[in-house]
Protein backbone atom coordinates (compact mmCIF):
# COMPACT_ATOMS: atom_id res chain seq x y z
CA UNK A 1 0.00 0.00 0.00
CA UNK A 2 1.54 3.38 -1.03
CA UNK A 3 1.74 6.26 1.35
CA UNK A 4 1.43 9.38 -0.12
CA UNK A 5 2.28 13.34 1.34
CA UNK A 6 -0.47 15.21 -0.84
CA UNK A 7 0.31 18.59 -2.06
CA UNK A 8 -1.33 21.48 0.02
CA UNK A 9 -0.65 25.15 -1.88
CA UNK A 10 2.09 26.52 -0.21
CA UNK A 11 2.89 23.86 2.40
CA UNK A 12 4.21 20.98 1.32
CA UNK A 13 8.19 22.07 0.62
CA UNK A 14 10.94 19.83 1.32
CA UNK A 15 11.56 21.55 4.85
CA UNK A 16 7.99 20.41 6.04
CA UNK A 17 7.97 17.43 3.90
CA UNK A 18 11.71 16.32 5.44
CA UNK A 19 10.06 16.07 8.94
CA UNK A 20 6.96 14.18 7.90
CA UNK A 21 8.60 11.33 6.17
CA UNK A 22 9.46 9.31 8.93
CA UNK A 23 5.84 9.24 10.28
CA UNK A 24 6.48 6.14 6.98
CA UNK A 25 5.36 8.12 3.84
CA UNK A 26 6.84 6.27 0.63
CA UNK A 27 6.38 9.75 -1.87
CA UNK A 28 6.60 13.02 -1.03
CA UNK A 29 4.93 15.59 -3.17
CA UNK A 30 6.66 18.70 -3.22
CA UNK A 31 4.01 21.66 -4.70
CA UNK A 32 1.88 22.29 -6.48
CA UNK A 33 4.09 24.49 -8.70
CA UNK A 34 3.25 26.90 -11.44
CA UNK A 35 5.52 26.53 -14.59
CA UNK A 36 4.55 29.03 -17.17
CA UNK A 37 3.60 32.79 -17.38
CA UNK A 38 0.00 32.06 -17.32
CA UNK A 39 -0.02 30.19 -14.26
CA UNK A 40 2.60 32.07 -12.56
CA UNK A 41 0.66 35.56 -13.05
CA UNK A 42 -2.31 33.64 -11.50
CA UNK A 43 -0.79 32.20 -8.75
CA UNK A 44 -0.18 36.11 -7.85
CA UNK A 45 -3.57 37.06 -8.18
CA UNK A 46 -4.37 34.33 -5.74
CA UNK A 47 -1.47 35.70 -3.17
CA UNK A 48 -3.26 39.08 -3.51
CA UNK A 49 -6.17 37.74 -1.76
CA UNK A 50 -4.37 36.35 1.27
CA UNK A 51 -4.10 32.83 0.43
CA UNK A 52 -0.62 30.89 0.60
CA UNK A 53 0.57 29.66 -2.76
CA UNK A 54 3.91 29.18 -4.68
CA UNK A 55 5.14 32.41 -6.14
CA UNK A 56 8.57 31.66 -7.88
CA UNK A 57 9.60 33.84 -11.38
CA UNK A 58 9.79 31.52 -14.50
CA UNK A 59 14.14 31.78 -14.41
CA UNK A 60 13.91 30.56 -10.80
CA UNK A 61 11.30 27.63 -10.36
CA UNK A 62 12.82 24.76 -12.43
CA UNK A 63 16.16 25.63 -10.52
CA UNK A 64 14.18 25.76 -7.03
CA UNK A 65 12.47 22.20 -7.58
CA UNK A 66 15.31 20.83 -8.43
CA UNK A 67 17.23 21.38 -5.08
CA UNK A 68 14.18 20.85 -3.30
CA UNK A 69 14.47 17.56 -4.45
CA UNK A 70 17.91 16.64 -3.96
CA UNK A 71 16.87 18.42 -0.12
CA UNK A 72 14.91 15.44 0.59
CA UNK A 73 17.07 12.73 -1.24
CA UNK A 74 19.58 13.91 1.25
CA UNK A 75 17.59 13.25 3.93
CA UNK A 76 15.52 10.06 2.26
CA UNK A 77 17.17 8.37 -0.25
CA UNK A 78 14.75 5.61 -0.42
CA UNK A 79 11.66 7.46 -0.98
CA UNK A 80 9.81 8.72 -4.37
CA UNK A 81 10.31 12.41 -4.67
CA UNK A 82 7.13 13.75 -6.99
CA UNK A 83 6.57 17.23 -7.95
CA UNK A 84 3.04 18.43 -8.23
CA UNK A 85 2.83 21.00 -10.99
CA UNK A 86 0.55 22.84 -13.83
CA UNK A 87 1.22 24.55 -16.90
CA UNK A 88 -1.27 25.52 -20.09
CA UNK A 89 1.39 23.57 -22.42
CA UNK A 90 3.34 20.18 -21.77
CA UNK A 91 6.61 21.66 -22.24
CA UNK A 92 7.25 23.13 -18.81
CA UNK A 93 5.79 20.06 -17.00
CA UNK A 94 8.49 18.13 -19.18
CA UNK A 95 11.19 19.92 -18.38
CA UNK A 96 10.21 19.44 -15.02
CA UNK A 97 10.04 15.75 -15.80
CA UNK A 98 13.90 15.35 -16.47
CA UNK A 99 14.84 16.91 -13.05
CA UNK A 100 17.52 14.54 -11.87
CA UNK A 101 16.89 11.98 -8.60
CA UNK A 102 12.64 13.13 -9.51
CA UNK A 103 10.51 10.08 -9.53
CA UNK A 104 7.36 11.01 -10.22
CA UNK A 105 5.73 14.53 -11.97
CA UNK A 106 2.00 14.90 -11.28
CA UNK A 107 0.28 16.90 -13.57
CA UNK A 108 -2.51 19.24 -11.91
CA UNK A 109 -6.00 18.53 -12.74
CA UNK A 110 -7.44 19.29 -9.74
CA UNK A 111 -6.63 22.81 -8.31
CA UNK A 112 -10.27 25.03 -8.03
CA UNK A 113 -8.90 28.19 -7.56
CA UNK A 114 -10.88 30.63 -10.10
CA UNK A 115 -7.56 32.62 -11.48
CA UNK A 116 -6.34 28.72 -12.26
CA UNK A 117 -9.76 27.96 -14.10
CA UNK A 118 -9.77 31.40 -15.68
CA UNK A 119 -6.77 30.31 -17.94
CA UNK A 120 -7.76 26.66 -18.73
CA UNK A 121 -6.19 24.70 -15.80
CA UNK A 122 -6.44 22.92 -12.95
CA UNK A 123 -9.70 20.69 -12.81
CA UNK A 124 -10.75 22.69 -15.75
CA UNK A 125 -8.11 20.52 -17.45
CA UNK A 126 -10.73 17.45 -17.24
CA UNK A 127 -12.69 19.43 -20.01
CA UNK A 128 -10.26 20.24 -22.64
CA UNK A 129 -10.34 17.84 -25.48
CA UNK A 130 -6.53 17.28 -26.13
CA UNK A 131 -6.25 16.31 -22.58
CA UNK A 132 -5.01 13.05 -23.78
CA UNK A 133 -2.56 13.96 -26.19
CA UNK A 134 -1.18 16.59 -23.01
CA UNK A 135 -0.29 13.76 -21.35
CA UNK A 136 0.99 11.25 -23.33
CA UNK A 137 3.17 14.20 -24.42
CA UNK A 138 4.34 14.66 -21.19
CA UNK A 139 4.71 10.60 -20.42
CA UNK A 140 6.63 10.07 -23.80
CA UNK A 141 9.36 13.02 -23.09
CA UNK A 142 10.48 12.59 -19.32
CA UNK A 143 13.15 10.56 -17.32
CA UNK A 144 10.37 9.35 -14.54
CA UNK A 145 7.16 8.46 -13.59
CA UNK A 146 4.06 10.32 -14.03
CA UNK A 147 1.17 11.05 -12.12
CA UNK A 148 -2.14 13.07 -12.75
CA UNK A 149 -3.99 14.44 -9.87
CA UNK A 150 -7.57 14.87 -10.61
CA UNK A 151 -10.73 16.44 -8.71
CA UNK A 152 -13.76 13.78 -8.78
CA UNK A 153 -16.98 14.99 -9.15
CA UNK A 154 -16.35 17.76 -11.65
CA UNK A 155 -19.68 19.11 -13.07
CA UNK A 156 -20.11 18.37 -16.58
CA UNK A 157 -17.32 15.58 -16.46
CA UNK A 158 -18.13 11.85 -16.28
CA UNK A 159 -14.71 10.90 -13.76
CA UNK A 160 -14.97 7.25 -14.86
CA UNK A 161 -14.36 7.86 -18.15
CA UNK A 162 -11.06 10.62 -17.61
CA UNK A 163 -10.02 7.99 -15.38
CA UNK A 164 -10.08 5.34 -18.33
CA UNK A 165 -8.50 8.40 -20.68
CA UNK A 166 -5.63 8.78 -18.23
CA UNK A 167 -4.43 5.39 -17.90
CA UNK A 168 -4.48 4.78 -21.63
CA UNK A 169 -2.40 7.96 -22.02
CA UNK A 170 0.38 6.20 -19.96
CA UNK A 171 0.51 7.58 -16.71
CA UNK A 172 1.72 5.60 -13.82
CA UNK A 173 -0.53 6.95 -11.70
CA UNK A 174 -4.24 8.25 -11.24
CA UNK A 175 -4.27 10.19 -7.84
CA UNK A 176 -8.03 11.45 -7.00
CA UNK A 177 -9.12 13.48 -4.79
CA UNK A 178 -12.40 11.47 -4.35
CA UNK A 179 -14.71 14.69 -3.11
CA UNK A 180 -18.22 14.90 -3.63
CA UNK A 181 -20.55 18.38 -3.55
CA UNK A 182 -22.16 18.19 0.06
CA UNK A 183 -20.74 14.83 1.65
CA UNK A 184 -18.10 15.37 4.34
CA UNK A 185 -16.19 12.42 3.49
CA UNK A 186 -14.85 10.62 0.46
CA UNK A 187 -17.21 9.29 -2.72
CA UNK A 188 -15.73 5.48 -1.39
CA UNK A 189 -18.42 4.32 -4.05
CA UNK A 190 -17.20 6.17 -7.36
CA UNK A 191 -13.04 4.93 -5.86
CA UNK A 192 -14.48 1.58 -5.97
CA UNK A 193 -15.81 2.06 -9.69
CA UNK A 194 -12.79 3.24 -10.80
CA UNK A 195 -11.02 0.58 -8.96
CA UNK A 196 -13.35 -2.12 -10.76
CA UNK A 197 -12.35 -0.29 -14.27
CA UNK A 198 -8.72 0.29 -14.21
CA UNK A 199 -5.43 -1.39 -14.24
CA UNK A 200 -3.95 1.68 -13.46
CA UNK A 201 -2.32 2.79 -9.83
CA UNK A 202 -5.14 4.51 -8.04
CA UNK A 203 -3.99 6.71 -4.85
CA UNK A 204 -7.23 7.42 -3.17
CA UNK A 205 -7.54 11.24 -1.70
CA UNK A 206 -9.94 12.78 0.69
CA UNK A 207 -10.91 12.94 4.08
CA UNK A 208 -7.72 10.22 5.70
CA UNK A 209 -7.73 11.86 8.73
CA UNK A 210 -7.84 8.89 11.22
CA UNK A 211 -7.17 5.17 10.93
CA UNK A 212 -10.87 4.27 10.25
CA UNK A 213 -11.19 6.46 7.04
CA UNK A 214 -7.92 5.09 5.47
CA UNK A 215 -9.47 1.86 6.21
CA UNK A 216 -12.50 2.96 4.21
CA UNK A 217 -10.13 4.10 1.72
CA UNK A 218 -8.21 1.00 1.73
CA UNK A 219 -11.07 -1.18 1.49
CA UNK A 220 -12.06 0.49 -2.21
CA UNK A 221 -9.50 -1.16 -4.21
CA UNK A 222 -7.08 1.82 -4.03
CA UNK A 223 -3.23 0.62 -4.55
CA UNK A 224 -2.49 3.92 -2.15
CA UNK A 225 -3.45 6.72 -0.71
CA UNK A 226 -2.66 10.11 0.37
CA UNK A 227 -2.64 12.85 2.94
CA UNK A 228 -2.48 16.15 3.33
CA UNK A 229 -4.60 17.97 5.96
CA UNK A 230 -4.53 15.03 8.00
CA UNK A 231 -0.59 15.64 8.57
CA UNK A 232 -0.41 19.41 8.63
CA UNK A 233 0.32 19.85 11.96
CA UNK A 234 3.58 18.04 11.39
CA UNK A 235 1.86 15.21 13.42
CA UNK A 236 -0.02 12.11 12.17
CA UNK A 237 -2.96 10.44 14.36
CA UNK A 238 -2.53 7.13 13.44
CA UNK A 239 0.81 4.80 12.09
CA UNK A 240 0.97 4.27 8.90
CA UNK A 241 2.83 1.04 9.30
CA UNK A 242 -0.78 -0.37 9.68
CA UNK A 243 -1.51 -0.61 6.13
Amino acid sequence: MIKVVAPMAGITNASFLNKVIPHGFDVATLGGYSLDAPTIEASKKIIERGRKEFDFPLDEIFSHIESEVASIKKLHSGVKVSANVRATTPQPIIEVGKINDLDIVEINCHCRQEEILAIGCGQEMLKRADLGDFISQVVDNVDCEVSVKIRANVDDVDTLKIACLIEDAGANYLHIDAMKKGVFDADYNLLREICNNVQIQVIGNNSVNSKLNAQKMVATGVDGFSIARGVISGNLDFNLSDF
